[in-house]
Parts: C-alpha cells; structure tokens; sequence
C-alpha cells in the first residue's frame, strides 16, 4: 500500500530521513560539534596566514634596497712591461671582468646545469627547488639545504650578510624577484659569473681560467669540456675540490663528473661527450700552481702607480680595474736591483752607503729601470723612492743645464770661447773657489768644464743672466722651490733628484728635445677607453746647443774627471758633481778635509741616460766620502751601460756647427765666437796674419796649460792612490797584528787550560795511587 502524505513537504522529509539512515550518519548533535570545529579550524588558518603575511611583510620592509653600485665588484689593476708582457696584479681581489659574448656556451651550460637548471623559466626564485630545499629543512636544521637560484646568490653576494635565517631567505626571495624585474638574464648571469669566488684568490670564471688553465679572458673559448665542468664545480668548496692540490684530486674529479652528469641531464652534451670527457684526467690543462709572490720591483711600481694617481684623477688602483702599460726592462730593472742589493757588482763601504738612480731611452723619456735605496732605506710600494722623491745638490752636474747649455743656446757661445779663471766673489761678496784651490788664468769653456772648474761656471752665469738660465732649465724639466734662482746654483746648491737630472740630460743627448720622463705609457679601463699617458716631446734648445754640449761632455769623460765612467765602444758624454760639507759639520763629525757629502754621476750615449746619486741620508760618524768612494756614482753608470748599451752610433754633428782646431762653432754667431782665419778656414772672415799668429800662439798656450793641468792632474791621482795603497798597508799590518795577538791568546789560554786539565788529572790520579796504598 502506498504511503499517502498531507503536504508535499512533508514527503520530502520522510524521504530525506531515510536516506540519512542509509548513509549512517551522525545525529543532529554530532553534526553541530563538527561544524563547530570546522568553522574554529577556518578562522585559526585565516589568522595564521593573516599574522604570516604581516611577519614576511615586516621582514621584506627591513631588506635593502637594489643599489647598482653594489652589484660592481671592485676589480684589480693589471700591470705590463714595454712589451706588452704581465708583471703583477695589484687590488684587493684578483678580478678580470668579462661581457656575456666572452663566455663561451659550453661554460655557461655548466653553470647553469649545476647551479640553476631552470634559470632561464624562473623569475627569480624556483618554486620547485625551493619546496624541495625546505622538506630536506624540515627534516634537519635550517640552512642545511640552499635551493638558491643564481638570481638569489647575486643577491646574497652582493646586499645581505652570509646568515642563514628564515628572514633573510625572505629578504632573498624578494630581492631576487626585484632584480629579475630590472636586469636581463644575461646581466644577471654575468653578475654571477663575474662575482663567485673560485678558490687559489680567483674571483670570476676568467680569473679562474686563468689562475688554473692559463688561458686569458680573451681566449676563454679554449676551454675544453671537462676544465669548463672543473670550474663549474668549484663554487660549492673552492678549496676542497681545487685539481691542483694533490690531496683533494679524488674530491675534484667525483665533483667535475657531477657537473658532467647535470650537463648529460640537461641536454647540453651528448652521451659519448660525457663519456669522453670522464676519461680526461682531472688534473690535465693545470698550470703550475706558483704562491702568490710578493711585488715585483717595487720600487719601479711605486713610480707607476704614483705617476698614474697624479696624471688621472679619482682613480683607485686598487679596485678601478685599470690595465696599466709601463716603461719597464724587467732585465734591466733586475740588474739594476742586483746593483743596489748586492756587493757583487759594486763593492760598497758599509751598510750605511745609499744611492739612487735613473735608467731611461734617451730618445724618448721612457724609464726602463731605478736603483732606489739600500738595506733600510730600499724602496718599497706606497713607500718612499729615492729615484723619484729623494732631494739633494746635483754639485757641478747641474752646471751644462745652468751655466754653458744656457750661454750656448743665447750667446752662440762655442767650445773654445775662453774665461779668466781668476780670484773673484758673488755678488753678495761671499767667497767662491775651485776645487784645487787654484786660478788657471784665460781658459776655454771645454777646459773649464772638463775639469769641473767654479770659477768659470759662475762667471758663464753672471754674463748669461739669471733669468735666461732659469728659463733655460725649466725647459728641461728641473724646478725651483718658490720659483727663485740664486747664483750659487751656478755650482749646483739647488736640489734635484735622479729622475729630474736624467730627464734634463736626456735633451742633450736628443737634439735638443725633451721628453719628460715617464714610467707609463697608456692606461686602459674596464670598458676599454684608452688614455694615452705618453709626454709629447717639446723644443727644449736649438740642436746646435746640444751638440757643443755633448761634444765638451765627451772630454770631461774621454781624458777629465768622468774617466772612470767611460765605456768602450759607446759615444758617452757625462758630467760629475760632488758636494762639500761645511767646515761646522766637518768639526763636528771629525770628517777629514776633502770628504764629500754627494757624489753624482749623469752621461748618456745616444742610446740610453742614466743620473746617479751617491751619499749618506744623514750626517753621522764616518757618513762621508772620499778618494774611491766618490767613484762609485760614476761605477755604477758603467756597469749599466755595460751591461745594456748595444747602440754604438755617435751623436750627429748639425748642419749648423763646424769643426776648426778640434774646437766646435756655429754657424751665424757673432764675429768675436768665431775662429781666427787661417790657410784651412779662409772662407771664414776673421783676422789676418796678425790674427792667425795670435791664434797660434793662444793655442800653443791652451796646449801647454791643458798639459800641465792633465800632468798635475795625474800627478795628484797618483799621490792620491799612493796613499790610499798606504793606508790599505796600514789596515792590513794593523788587522795582522790584531789577528796575531788575538791567536797567541787564545794559545795561550788554550795552553793555560790544558795544563790545568793535566794537572788536575795527576792530582786525581794521585790520589787514586794513595787510596790503594792506603788499602
């Protein structure tokens, strides 16, 4: 019978209750309860997500912002000698920027593939990686697992600090992601590939290449297969798995064959290229690993790097990434350090001894090596330079570039123009005397200079005029504290150093031009903009006043004071200088009469210049020189000429000078600088027979003082040697005896203790006898 019901909803009902009662569930009480607790459970995850949205929010409130200087890494300055050829990398981190079209494929394949597979899909962050990293989290401690893109660990390289903390994984993420908004994939890739640090000091893949492979940023493109899979594994513990150590090439190769099993897995290789490249021992291509040496001559650097800092403006050696292109002979400068650090070359009088100088191309200005200070005072980078700082009197060294070049260049002076050398002062009425303490009466300037007379000097200046002088000078580089001048610097009482001195002597050897002297050749910056740091070469004198002086200078070391200095073989010219101390300091210390404060030496042949300073820093107990010590400004200049002079040309007489009586003229000069005529110059309009018999017997005088001047002269050389051989006797007749005394003591004392041994063996010995007798 079918059941009837009254209204249609209560049919419904009936119905509904059965199936309630099909599907077992829970009473209406029970139904209550759970909803209750849903409902709780809703609003718990709503609050939760709520107070986590807010603590992310917070953190990535903290985080810092994108600062593009941040993400340029400093980058370290490359230094090159004359040939082109590395010396040295100087910065706070060993760093060779390179562009995205340098790195080759397969080298940015084996980043990716071990670093960030999904790289070029992700946005940032990649979702799967990061789940992943954070259920191996939970599993251990927090940090044990990175998951980090290479986006992320530009990120944490370049604005965050190395702590593994949940907020800054947050700051990360967020960086990361405003990063990708701003730069390319390619930007950011480079970013990585310029910044990661790849153990033995590399920072950056062409670094890398090049500390293990030698193979240079522009080259990268030689990698072969397994050394690109190499440094792409050294990121995760450059030093554990670096193939040149011997103990970690197991680690080093396990981890370049993971490298080659992501790259297999990726698509990037093939499987025979996988196979290949697991053959190839780990340790092929590497270089030889050398420890990191110190700076190569430092000295010469230190002059490079200043030059570079004064010429260029805001620059910072250490992190601007400069190429620097320098002047230097590495053999020279070599040499030259063995001069200065040795006594193989010079024999030195003690330790105290100190000397500087400067070894440049007389045609171009162009420094090829220093000598700059011994033992304590030897030159070190970002330190002091004797070469290049040290100031001292140049002596009669400064007496072509102040007295005769200027009196050459204004007057047309030539080489036989004569001078009364007599008892004179300066203006001031202070005395004035030549070296010997001697007058020579009417004399030539050749004469005067090849004996290094004062007298004459001075009287050159007075007549040429203090200002032609110190303009003559400041062509050729030399400066003038407060730009004054005073007569005494006609004898060389002004300061110099090496580097000034051979760069105004270099002039002379060039035809009259200067070049400045300079230790650098070109800078090139990271973007590859050149600045060209060469002087350009500038008109310092007409050239017929460099050849009457280099031709006197070829006297002074041919047959005057600069003999010892002469080289055979080469067209040298050079000039000495001493300087005296005075009588209270000479009192004071007990220095003997003739003892000298500086010594210099600088000649020059057409193919190099070299300024040789000599002294002591101080005054003190025996800081003095005399007899052969004065000589050695002018050894040292030998032995590098010596050494690197392969250039046997002479210097080139001009067009405007000519040659009567070994004597040089110019051409145009006024009457009274001419020679006389004679039957060999009677094109040249001065005189007459009484003229010519004048001349003749003028030159007959010349000869005959020259002789006597050249016989006194080895006359006291010979004096001089005599009683240096003397004192060399005494010192060695007073060492004998020393020695002798102090061997017959020790005899004697040796004597003393053996008979007290002997004697106390035969009393020992005795009482032995007595005690058995006794017995």
């Amino acid at each position: 019978m079918s059941e009837t019901y009254r209204f249609r909803q209560e049919r419904k009902q009936v119905k509904k209750t059965k199936q309630d009662q099909k599907k077992g569930k829970n009473p209406p009480k029970r139904k209550s309860f759970l909803k209750k607790v849903l409902l709780w459970c809703l609003l718990l995850g709503v609050v939760s997500i709520g107070i986590g949205a807010v603590t992310v929010a917070a953190m990535i409130k903290d985080a810092p912002k994108i600062d593009a200087s941040k993400l340029v890494d400093p980058l370290s300055t490359k230094l090159y000698d004359k040939n082109g050829n590395f010396l040295y990398e100087y910065g706070k981190e060993k760093r060779t920027k390179i562009k995205y079209s340098q790195v080759p494929i397969m080298l940015e394949h084996a980043f990716i593939a071990t670093e960030d597979a999904h790289f070029y899909e992700h946005n940032g962050i990649d979702i799967k990686g990061t789940a992943r990293a954070i259920f191996k989290n939970l599993k251990g401690d927090f940090g044990s697992q990175g998951g980090s893109t290479i986006t992320q660990q530009v990120i944490k390289n370049s604005f965050l600090s190395p702590q593994k903390t949940i907020k800054r994984k947050v700051q990360e993420w967020s960086l990361a992601y405003q990063l990708e908004q701003k730069y390319s994939k390619h930007q950011i890739l480079m970013m990585y590939l310029n910044k990661i640090y790849l153990g033995d000091g590399a920072y950056g893949v062409a670094a890398a290449a090049k500390n293990y492979y030698g193979i240079d940023a522009d080259h990268l493109n030689k990698l072969t297969l397994p050394e690109a899979a190499m440094l792409a594994g050294l990121p995760q513990s450059p030093s554990y798995y670096d193939p040149t150590e011997p103990e970690h090439v197991k680690a080093a190769t396990n981890r370049r064959n993971i490298v080659l099993e992501a790259m297999y897995k990726q698509g990037y290789i093939t499987k025979k290229q996988l196979e290949d490249a697991k053959k190839v021992p780990v340790t092929a291509g590497l270089v030889p690993k050398t420890k990191q040496q110190g700076m190569p001559y430092e000295a010469f650097l230190d002059a490079v790097v200043k030059e570079v800092e004064r010429k260029l403006k805001n620059v910072d050696i250490s992190s601007d990434g400069l190429s620097i292109y320098t002047t230097l002979d590495p053999k020279a400068q070599t040499f030259a350090d063995k001069i200065m650090n040795t006594d193989t070359i010079i024999s030195y009088p003690n330790d105290n001894f100190q000397g500087a100088f400067v070894f440049l191309d007389t045609k171009t200005g162009e420094v090829r090596a220093i000598g700059s200070g011994r033992n304590q005072y030897k030159a070190s980078f970002r330190g002091n330079n004797f070469a290049v700082n040290i100031k001292r009197q140049p002596g009669s060294t400064f007496k072509p570039v102040f007295d005769y070049g200027p009196a050459i260049e204004n007057s047309k002076w030539s080489t036989a123009h004569q001078i009364n050398d007599h008892e004179i002062t300066y203006s001031n009425g202070q005395s004035i005397s030549n070296w010997d303490h001697q007058y020579h009466g009417m004399l030539s300037i050749r004469t005067a200079l090849q004996w290094s007379y004062n007298i004459p000097a001075l009287l050159t200046l007075q007549e040429v005029g203090m200002d032609k002088a110190q303009n003559f000078a400041e062509n050729l580089g030399i400066t003038f504290n407060n730009n004054k001048v005073y007569e005494s610097y006609a004898i060389g009482s002004n300061t110099v150093n090496p580097l000034e001195l051979a760069g105004a002597y270099s002039a002379f050897g060039n035809n009259g031009e200067y070049n400045t002297p300079h230790f650098v050749r070109k800078v090139v910056y990271p973007d590859g903009r050149v600045v060209n740091l060469t002087p350009k070469p500038k008109r310092a004198m007409h050239d017929y006043t460099a050849y009457l002086v280099t031709d006197m200078l070829r006297t002074v070391v041919k047959s005057g004071t600069g003999k010892t200095a002469n080289v055979l073989g080469l067209d040298v010219a050079g000039k000495t200088g001493t300087t005296n101390f005075d009588s209270k300091t000479r009192a004071q210390y007990g220095y003997p009469s003739g003892s000298v404060n500086d010594s210099w030496f600088a000649g020059y042949t057409p193919q190099y210049t070299m300024a040789v300073w000599t002294g002591y820093t101080k005054n003190g107990p025996g800081n003095y020189m005399d007899g052969n010590t004065t000589k050695i400004s002018h050894q040292m200049f030998k032995v590098m000429l010596e050494a690197f002079g392969t250039d046997q040309s002479s210097f080139q007489q001009p067009s405007d000078v000519y040659q009567v009586n070994n004597e040089l003229f110019i051409k145009g000069a006024n009457p009274e600088e001419g020679p006389p005529v004679t039957k060999n110059n009677k094109d040249k309009p001065f005189g007459g027979n009484k003229e010519d018999k004048k001349h003749k017997q003028h030159k007959q005088e010349e000869e005959k003082h020259k002789q006597q001047e050249e016989k006194k002269h080895k006359q006291k050389e010979k004096k001089h040697k005599q009683q240096e051989e003397k004192k060399h006797e005494q010192k060695e007749e007073k060492h004998k005896q020393q020695e002798e005394k102090k061997h017959k003591q020790k005899e004697e004392k040796h004597k003393q203790q053996e008979e007290k041994k002997h004697k106390q063996k035969e009393e020992k010995h005795k009482q032995q006898e007595e005690k058995k007798h006794e017995q």
